[in-house]
């Protein structure tokens, strides 16, 4: 495990975090409580393009607040020609939308089915990097193009550090709209969901609140059931296998056994976690 200060980070080469400016003397009193949250999530979206992406990779694109600012990074280094040759495969609307605006090439699964590299968020950190995703929706298509990428780069602030999944954040379960409403039954009596209780997301897909009367439809056209667990998940991999074999389950917020590093950011600095 290896630990950056946020004083560091802050004080890093232009070339590393160029949208951020400090003078010396504001250095000296507040490098530690400028660090804010969005800062961190700036920094550690951008530790994670500088650390893992190279010119000629093939790179997916995660979705999310975090997220957002691996997008914009790579952006960035393609723009000043730090990076060339990138194709890059976007797993959400708004990313796709994103990566468009700062002129960053994309292409699909369909011809480019292995990725070099892929950079995405998480609800969730349980201490065997087992993560749940998923909170804003896109679960399907980062599932897709995050197990074929040959790394998988998790970036997190600190809050997202569990100690086992479950209770602090549900647990979405994508589902077909054809009779929705059998399926969440057939999840909820699965053994491993015992302690959970399904509901239906409704209003907009990209989160779990209930801001609207109509259900959720995500970019495929499909609903999403968020799990509420009164207990920690005892067994993710096996959860993850019962929900994957219902019958209407497209996928699930469960990635289990696929990442390669998480960065976290935190109020003391960045903390790099590898299995």
């Amino acid at each position: 495990m290896r630990i950056i200060s946020a004083a560091a980070l802050l004080l890093g080469t232009s070339s590393a975090f160029s949208p951020v400016a400090f003078s010396p003397r504001t250095l000296s009193r507040t490098a530690l409580s400028m660090a804010t949250q969005d800062e961190l999530k700036k920094q550690v979206g951008y530790k994670a393009v500088d650390d893992y992406v190279k010119s000629g990779m093939v790179v997916g694109l995660g979705t999310g607040s975090t997220a957002y600012f691996a997008v914009e990074r790579v952006g960035q280094l393609l723009k000043s020609g730090e990076l060339t040759d990138i194709v890059a495969i976007p797993t959400s609307v708004r990313t796709k939308e994103q990566a468009e605006s700062l002129d960053i090439p994309l292409v699909t699964l369909d011809t480019h089915s292995k990725l070099d590299v892929a950079i995405d968020g998480a609800d969730e950190v349980d201490p065997g990097l087992n993560l749940v995703k998923g909170g804003g929706g896109a679960l399907l298509r980062e599932k897709m193009v995050e197990i074929a990428a040959d790394k998988f780069i998790v970036i997190v602030d600190e809050s997202k550090i569990v100690d086992g999944l479950g209770p602090g954040f549900p647990l979405p379960v994508e589902i077909t709209p054809f009779c929705h409403e059998h399926t969440m039954r057939s999840v909820g009596e699965l053994p491993t969901c015992a302690a959970a209780k399904p509901v239906l997301r409704m209003g907009s897909s990209s989160n779990n609140e209930v801001d609207g009367d109509e259900i959720a439809v995500t970019d495929n056209g499909n609903y999403i059931v968020d799990l509420h667990f009164s207990e920690l998940i005892a067994d993710p991999a096996k959860m993850a296998e019962e929900l994957k074999n219902v019958c209407g389950v497209v996928d699930h917020g469960l990635f289990c056994g696929m990442t390669t590093a998480v960065i976290i950011a935190g109020k003391d600095g960045i903390t790099v976690k590898e299995p």
